[in-house]
Parts: C-alpha cells; sequence; structure tokens
C-alpha cells in the first residue's frame, strides 16, 4: 500500500511538472509609449503643482528650457558662478509642503564644483545665474533633484523641491 501511494505521487508530481505556464506575449513598444505616456502626464502635473506654489507666493521666477525656475530676491553683485567653479553656498532645502529637509544652519556651508560634483543637476544649473552675494529661490522638479527615487533619507521619490540659496564665494 505505501508503494503504491509513492507510486501515485511520483505520477502526479511528474504530470504536474510537465504542465506548460501560460504564455504571455509582452509587445515592447506598446509598454515602452505607455511608461513615456504616463511619465509626461506625471511631469505635466508636477509643472503645475510647482506653478501654484509659486502662484500663491506671488514670485516673479524666471523658467529655463529645463523646468528650473529661479528668482533672485537679493543681489550681492559680485563675480558671476561659472561651470568647473568651486561655489560655498549657504542653503535651506524645503519641500512644496514647507516641510524643511536639509538646511546649512545644520551642516555649514558646503562647497561643490559647479557641474562636475555629484549634486542635483538643478543646483548645478541654478548657481549658474547667481553672482558672489546674490540670495535666490531656486524650485527643482523633480527630474533636477532627486528624480525617480528621491534621496533614501529626507527626500521622497519624485519630490520636488526649494533652495532658498546664498552664493558665499567662488574660486
Amino acid at each position: 500500500m505505501p508503494n503504491r501511494f509513492l507510486l501515485f505521487c511520483f505520477i502526479a508530481f511528474s504530470f504536474s511538472c510537465n504542465e506548460k505556464e501560460p504564455t504571455v506575449i509582452i509587445n515592447e513598444r506598446e509598454v515602452k509609449e505607455s511608461l513615456i505616456k504616463i511619465n509626461k502626464a506625471k511631469v505635466r502635473l508636477e509643472n503645475k503643482q510647482i506653478d501654484s506654489y509659486v502662484n500663491r507666493r506671488g514670485w516673479p521666477v524666471l523658467k529655463t528650457g529645463t523646468g528650473l525656475r529661479y528668482y533672485i530676491y537679493e543681489s550681492g553683485g559680485g563675480r558671476s558662478a561659472k561651470s568647473n567653479m568651486t561655489a560655498t553656498v549657504e542653503y535651506c532645502v524645503t519641500l512644496l509642503n514647507g516641510d524643511t529637509a536639509y538646511t546649512s544652519r545644520e551642516s555649514g556651508p558646503q562647497d561643490f564644483l559647479i557641474n562636475m560634483d555629484n549634486l542635483e543637476s538643478g543646483l548645478h544649473e541654478g548657481i549658474q545665474y547667481m553672482k558672489v552675494g546674490d540670495r535666490a529661490k531656486l524650485i527643482l522638479p523633480s527630474y533636477l533633484a532627486h528624480g525617480l527615487i528621491g534621496d533614501s533619507k529626507k527626500i521622497p521619490p519624485r519630490t520636488s523641491i526649494v533652495y532658498d540659496i546664498k552664493l558665499v564665494s567662488i574660486r
């Protein structure tokens, strides 16, 4: 009797292993087009949220071709920042909901090599509109900030950020 049971289990197992999985056909072009369409819709929504944020504050921002918004609200009159210069900045990074993510009040002024260091591309772009002593608001859409994954600390995925920044010096 136990041998028959084992034989039955072996046969059942053998037949179950031979069953074919259903085949799923994926059209890569359709998937790609669908993802592009979804991403474009999310970018449009994010741009509306940023525009609403700016309008509520009445800031006379300028918008670049990349989507960066900036507003220099205090002129310093020093030298202009350019690519490959080292910039020293004081900053406060907030989310559109007003939550503070990072501030140089805690960490001290930050030095970075413009267009070279591994920082948000929107920061590299925005700093080049500034002169030493300028204070500005830089509003970075998520794709110029921390993108689809956030920074895994204080900035969530797909989040726009606002830099309140002062260009202290360049060298």
